[in-house]
């Protein structure tokens, strides 16, 4: 999807560095000091405009999430809902998923949301999908060994790429729906596009994995 591109967008980001993280390298490995706890880090990786990672902050006080999206012309919107939603549980970052080595230490990070990712259809672009290999590399020196990745999309061929990439990296699937909103699944926040799709029809899939390093 096209992104109307807002010049304006890093400035407005700027003005808010208790919920904006500018360098986010700079604080490998120190990411319970900028939340003053203990408590486990969760970061959505692809956050759009928010209203995930805010309403998961909202309703998980003890857990400290991240969201991390590229493009500042969206990650904007992601702050107005963070601002709403008035949780210091919450921080927002702009960094390709390809550096998240850079900013976080190995076994930082307690879960990993993967919602909506673009599915990058064409073959040439398999390598793009987030759910590929490579950076399934990335996730599994992120996450500590009890460590998660939950998944949710609209688009089947995604979600079966997906399914297939995880169990041949050697992931364990926990739970796995080909219809979110028609299970027995409690406690889902939904995301906009899964607000949108699901109102057309579409079902939601989702699933939850963990690294077999036992």
């Amino acid at each position: 999807m096209r992104v109307k591109h807002k010049p304006w967008a890093k400035d407005r980001l700027q003005e808010f560095p208790a919920i904006y993280i500018e360098n986010p390298e700079e604080l490998k490995g120190k990411w319970q000091e900028v939340f003053g706890n203990n408590n486990p880090i969760h970061i959505e990786i692809g956050s759009g405009k928010g209203q995930f990672v805010s309403g998961m902050a909202k309703a998980n006080p003890n857990i400290n999430y991240i969201g991390i999206e590229m493009i500042e012309s969206v990650l904007v919107s992601a702050l107005d809902k963070a601002i709403e939603a008035d949780v210091p549980n919450l921080r927002l970052v702009a960094r390709d998923a390809k550096l998240l080595e850079e900013c976080f230490e190995k076994g930082e990070i307690a879960q990993i949301y993967l919602n909506f990712s673009d599915p990058w259809p064409k073959k040439r672009h398999t390598k793009r999908r987030l759910t590929n290999p490579t950076f399934l590399t990335i996730y599994e020196r992120l996450l500590p060994k009890t460590g998660e990745i939950h998944f949710k999309t609209d688009n089947r061929s995604l979600f079966e790429y997906s399914l297939v990439a995880f169990s041949e990296y050697n992931l364990l699937l926990t739970f796995v729906s080909l219809d979110l909103h028609n299970s027995d699944y409690e406690g889902n926040i939904k995301t906009e596009y899964e607000e949108k799709f699901s109102a057309k029809g579409f079902p939601i899939y989702r699933l939850e994995a963990k690294f077999d390093r036992n």
